[in-house]
């Protein structure tokens, strides 16, 4: 299975697939069950033998097949980010079900692409997209996200900020997997594939008092905000303010880039 392939400065192979024939540096790293058939064994070890120094120019992909709504068992995470203080920079991530595990800590994704079906951005950390293209792939319905905040009292949640949402099927923004559940999408691009009601309650009602999903100033077919779902917000300048920038991951303390 090729889950891992890293473009980035080891100077002992290039791409001769670069545009205007301009080569590129780039390095494939396969994962495989049988060590013969592959680099690493695991992906964990396959993403740690990275070099430290480049932090832009990830691709990570699960080539685990699109599965069907509702279908069980189909979770392929291609990445699980539980640091703290992680950044990635014009990096790709690929897959179906489950594809980007942003399970805990400060993180902050800029210029990335990030490709799934089912819940595909879920966890449970504090991140901030920017910039950032996400692209269904779902064959009939799909879910963009899927927010484990447990507690009124945990600082997590998910903003999207000058984001492009497009792709195919029928998309909610996002599930209420966590009963506190955050989300914000602030200045997005949102294609015709958006549900009209937007987010889902995780079959639980009791879910939609305690929520916190917000819109503000989106733009395209898919934002309308007419056919949301009473328990959402079209958020105004005060209660947009705290989810648009840096600051929603203290970032001025930590990104250097």
């Amino acid at each position: 299975m090729r889950w891992v392939r890293y473009v980035g400065g080891l100077k002992h192979s290039t791409s001769h697939h670069a545009p205007l024939a301009r080569a590129c540096p780039s390095y494939s790293l396969v994962v495989n069950k049988d060590p013969a058939a592959g680099d690493f064994t695991s992906v964990q070890a396959a993403v740690d033998s990275l070099p430290t120094i480049n932090l832009v120019r990830v691709v990570i992909k699960n080539t685990a097949p699109v599965p069907k709504a509702g279908a069980t068992g189909k979770q392929a995470v291609a990445l699980r980010v539980s640091a703290d203080n992680a950044a990635f920079v014009g990096c790709r991530f690929l897959g179906a079900q489950d594809t980007l595990y942003d399970q805990s800590g400060r993180h902050y994704y800029k210029d990335c692409y990030i490709e799934g079906s089912i819940d595909f951005i879920f966890g449970n950390a504090l991140s901030l997209y920017e910039g950032c293209h996400v692209h269904a792939i779902a064959r009939d319905y799909g879910a963009l996200t899927a927010q484990n905040r447990q507690s009124m009292l945990e600082d997590t949640g998910f903003s999207f900020v000058g984001c492009r949402v497009t792709g195919s099927g029928a998309l909610y923004l996002g599930r209420a997997w966590g009963t506190f559940s955050r989300v914000v999408f602030a200045y997005t691009y949102m294609d015709d594939i958006i549900v009209p009601r937007g987010w889902y309650n995780w079959g639980d009602p009791s879910r939609e008092l305690t929520v916190f999903y917000g819109q503000y100033k989106c733009t395209g077919p898919g934002a309308s905000y007419s056919g949301r779902v009473s328990w959402s917000r079209e958020l105004t300048d005060e209660e947009a303010k705290p989810f648009i920038s840096l600051s929603f991951i203290d970032g001025t303390e930590w990104i250097r880039i």
